[in-house]
């Protein structure tokens, strides 16, 4: 019962017990971490330990939670048919993902919006829910944070900041992300369209 007390504040409601289930079948140590800028989450296979392991970022919201952790188990269940034999993110893991996400949407766990985004997602499911960006846009309506502008909200030429301090002006869009310039150091860069900034007047 703890343990899923823990999971129901990072879950919908409707998805404790599937999820807590899992978790049990396959005795996944399972964490939730601090916020990771280059992952949401995690699997590592039982190689170097005793039991698999799943992390997931504390930050998400539960709808993205809940298709990450989707995501690193299906990871689990094409090691557990075939160990390192096969690509990260082949046809083994998007067949494996793809059901176990029908599974969920028939249960009709996730609002309509994002049920719709997800059926046409699952055909050809990315290596990261952020390189789907109509996926990620979706889910990003659902966080609990204030609205923050984001990259591709910006006219071309625009100048920025990123929470870091440092200033870029938005350029061109390469296939799925920006390239801005820093005016720091004159560079090139690559932005997620749904990156938070801050703009900055000219």
């Amino acid at each position: 019962m703890e343990e899923k007390q823990i999971l129901s504040p990072y879950l919908p409601d409707e998805a404790v017990d599937i999820v807590f289930d899992w978790i049990k079948e396959k005795r996944i140590h399972f964490k939730i971490t601090r916020n990771r800028k280059t992952k949401f989450g995690d699997y590592r296979p039982p190689v170097y330990h005793a039991n698999h392991r799943i992390s997931i970022n504390h930050d998400l919201n539960p709808y993205a939670f809940l298709i990450t952790f989707i995501h690193e188990y299906a990871h689990l269940l094409v090691y557990e048919t075939y160990k390192n034999r096969v690509l990260p993110h082949g046809k083994e893991w998007k067949k494996t993902y793809k059901y176990l996400m029908e599974e969920l949407l028939d249960l009709h766990i996730f609002p309509d919006d994002l049920s719709k985004i997800l059926v046409k997602s699952i055909r050809n499911s990315k290596a990261s829910s952020a390189s789907d960006i109509e996926l990620s846009r979706i889910l990003h309506a659902y966080d609990n944070t204030a609205p923050q502008t984001k990259v591709e909200d910006l006219p071309a030429n625009a100048i920025f900041k990123t929470s870091k301090g440092k200033k870029f002006v938005k350029g061109e869009k390469q296939r799925i992300r920006y390239k801005c310039k820093c005016l720091d150091n004159n560079k090139l860069y690559l932005f997620h369209p749904l990156t938070p900034i801050i703009p900055v007047s000219q």
